[in-house]
């Protein structure tokens, strides 16, 4: 008889061992990675089709058996256990490992796509880019680009580590459905549908068929080619126009005041969508200093600020470059920009300054920032000269920052090392705007009970925002953040049921300047108030 005595302590290292059934499928993804990686260093496969169907199964395969095995044998409740004790999780050296292969993989795609087989000047695919040829030929009716290869694999991410994601968090009912609405809208919205429109207007230009990607995460919107593309688009390209524009004026606005910036974040964009799927393992790196907030702050609304001048720029030049493609002329347009921002800055500091935060303020400093420039913009540019700069170099740059280098290279190869929200966090201009919609003109909070917490971190451990959800909690103080995403999975993963997501009024939900004790407050006279 064995007196070896068997540690079950989730918080031991010796528990985190996969099984045989477990590293079963691993070894079935892994092959249809290897598979690709073939395909990348010019493996000629005979029948395309074929090797490319099983390649992807096989990772979806893989990951339908690990998670299986890995949630279905046990309780439901969220697991986390030993994040702490894995190699990947915990900027370990398998951290690393994947962090410069997603980086170097970004790179190359972005700057080098010859590398993975894109063929220049209309010669033949070759590499991972021919390798997916067939499907692309199914699709769009044309041979594959880099963009459809990455739009593939982005997809394949989504919707395989999607259905792990419901497996872990299959107790809560929020998760299972906005996990569901992640993966759909990538399927439909950003992949299948883009896709099958272009195979339908094979002879009009490239513009953006995406319903979901609106301004200015879509930072190419407003430049003159796109704006071209979509007025000689015919119905088509006019309903993405008017679509693209009702988005940004109004239909977010209104989403936003009813939901918060959840619905979009959480919901519906891609790259929040693969955060959460592909980035969950690694939620809990997200940094919850007081530094890290501050860099945050900065770093967003320099972004935001660099997106509304650019976008201001682009379209400044393209009426001056097209005056008759538009009603309007370069300067009305300026001055209808400036008249409107400070209409609307100002109407926020009339009506909404007492629930000013550092974020709101930051966000009201950055639109004053925007107004400045823009009038300088109108009387110091020419028709293709913005403050005496290029304005193409200017586009260039600002792709090449903002939507190459900080959303992608940094954004997701950067998910093993930094958290899974770097580019949400750090870079996203949509989440500034959202994010002064959702503090200032929302029904959303999630609010606390205060007399239930035990104080266990778990939120904000969890916290993907790197907001430090705990403190919030201590008080008994609704959480009404800018940068919160309404993930819900602090809500998720709390023990006593202290936090809760709501829709509510308005009218008090933001309680920040006051700690109520109980000598301070008659609690039955706070009852009857509510």
């Amino acid at each position: 008889m064995s007196k070896s005595v068997e540690n079950i302590s989730i918080a031991s290292h010796e528990n985190n061992s996969m099984d045989s059934v477990q590293k079963a499928a691993i070894s079935l993804g892994l092959v249809g990675l290897f598979i690709m990686a073939l395909a990348l260093f010019n493996v000629n496969f005979p029948n395309k089709g074929i090797w490319l169907a099983g390649a992807i199964i096989a990772i979806f395969a893989g990951i339908v058996l690990y998670a299986n095995r890995t949630y279905l044998n046990q309780p439901e409740g969220i697991k986390n256990n030993g994040v702490w004790h894995k190699s990947l999780t915990s900027k370990g050296n398998w951290a690393w490992m994947i962090g410069i292969i997603l980086t170097s993989f970004y790179v190359v795609l972005y700057w080098f796509p010859k590398y993975l087989g894109l063929g220049e000047n209309g010669a033949t695919n070759s590499g991972i880019v021919g390798f997916f040829d067939p499907l692309s030929i199914i699709l769009n009716g044309k041979p594959a680009s880099q963009w459809f290869v990455y739009g593939t694999l982005y997809t394949i991410a989504i919707l395989g580590l999607g259905y792990k994601f419901i497996l872990k968090y299959r107790h809560n009912k929020y998760q299972l459905v906005r996990t569901l609405s992640v993966m759909f809208f990538q399927l439909g919205f950003a992949f299948l549908i883009p896709e099958i429109l272009e195979k339908m207007n094979p002879d009009k230009a490239y513009f953006a068929k995406d319903l979901k990607n609106m301004w200015p995460l879509n930072y190419y919107f407003f430049n003159d080619w796109h704006l071209k593309a979509m007025l000689d688009g015919g119905n088509l390209g006019m309903f993405m126009l008017v679509f693209g524009i009702a988005m940004i004026f109004i239909i977010s606005p209104i989403l936003t005041y009813f939901y918060g910036k959840r619905w979009y974040c959480s919901w519906v964009c891609g790259c929040g969508g693969l955060a959460e799927t592909a980035g969950d393992s690694f939620r809990h790196l997200s940094n919850k200093s007081t530094v890290s907030w501050k860099i945050e702050r900065w770093m967003i609304h320099c972004v935001l600020v660099f997106s509304f001048v650019m976008t201001i720029a682009v379209i400044f030049t393209f009426l001056s470059n097209n005056p008759e493609m538009s009603f309007i002329t370069r300067g009305q347009f300026i001055w209808g920009i400036v008249i409107f921002l400070v209409v609307f800055t100002s109407a926020l500091y009339i009506f909404k300054r007492k629930d000013m935060d550092k974020d709101a303020i930051y966000t009201m400093v950055s639109l004053v920032i925007i107004i400045i420039i823009s009038l300088l913009l109108n009387y110091f540019s020419g028709n293709q000269n913005i403050l005496f700069l290029d304005s193409n170099s200017l586009r260039e740059w600002y792709g090449f920052a903002i939507g190459a280098a900080f959303s992608g290279v940094i954004g997701v190869g950067f998910y093993p090392i930094l958290g899974n929200r770097v580019w949400c966090r750090f870079g996203c201009p949509m989440a500034a705007i959202l994010g002064l919609q959702q503090r200032l003109f929302s029904k959303f909070r999630i609010t606390t009970n205060g007399g239930q917490c035990i104080s266990c971190g778990n939120c904000s451990t969890y916290c993907e925002m790197g907001i430090d959800v705990r403190s919030y909690a201590q008080k008994g103080e609704n959480i009404v953040r800018s940068s919160c995403v309404g993930c819900g999975v602090c809500s998720a993963v709390c023990p006593r049921g202290v936090l809760k997501l709501e829709n509510d009024t308005p009218a008090g939900r933001i309680n920040s300047n006051e700690i109520l004790l109980g000598n301070d407050v008659d609690l039955m006279d706070l009852i009857n108030q509510k």
